[in-house]
């Protein structure tokens, strides 16, 4: 069984990437996810350090947070995905669809490192991905919104057909693709138990709105 990393945000998209590569029989080895010391919150996601440690054990996946400055962030990326080759990995999953700067991003720091880069959800129908996330059993919730592009009333609310559709009559992007929105996935078919959370009270920075996790 092939090992692999598995670059974790949190989010939905990742959440579908994970799904898809165990259902491929893939054998993750850990999650990658990108934090800030600063801000002691996960990158565009905004979820704690406890909050994603609540995550690993239910996914029963360790986890390592990646802890950027500005200055070396690509840099800090290679040393997880070193740390993963440790463990055995010869791969790194990333949930992007169809931003090319963005796969060309993982590839390099893949190459950087010697292993391989791996897009199980490349290419697809935004819509059928997002459906597909929902008809699997997924539970997330909109924790971010960019307030230039959806309004703050999406925030808090669990990611269903139908609110998916209320984004796609915004204009916004149905998979928030463009950063109007960033969701936390806290159940599904690879979570075992679900995780428990509750939220807390809105806090704005900049134009983005955020509703942290407790933890």
């Amino acid at each position: 069984m092939r090992k692999i990393a598995i670059s974790y945000s949190g989010g939905k998209e990742s959440a579908l990437a994970l799904y898809r590569a165990i259902s491929q029989g893939f054998e993750p080895v850990t999650l990658i996810t990108t934090y800030s010391a600063d801000r002691d919150r996960s990158l565009f996601h905004g979820l704690s350090e406890p909050v994603l440690k609540r995550i690993a054990r239910s996914l029963d996946i360790p986890i390592f947070l990646a802890k950027p400055t500005i200055d070396n962030y690509a840099q800090c990326f290679e040393n997880a995905l070193l740390h993963a080759k440790g463990l055995g990995a010869t791969a790194c999953v990333f949930g992007d669809i169809d931003i090319e700067d963005h796969r060309a991003w993982g590839r390099e720091r893949c190459q950087a490192v010697e292993i391989d880069p791996l897009y199980p959800l490349w290419g697809e129908s935004r819509e059928s991905l997002v459906h597909e996330f929902i008809d699997a059993g997924f539970v997330a919730n909109i924790v971010v919104v960019d307030t230039k592009r959806l309004s703050d009333d999406f925030l808090g609310r669990q990611l269903t057909k139908e609110i998916v559709g209320q984004i796609a009559e915004t204009g916004a992007d149905i998979c928030g693709e463009n950063g109007e929105y960033h969701t936390f996935v806290s159940a599904g078919p690879i979570f075992r138990p679900p995780v428990q959370f509750a939220f807390g009270e809105k806090v704005m920075h900049d134009e983005y709105a955020l509703l942290p996790v407790k933890e």
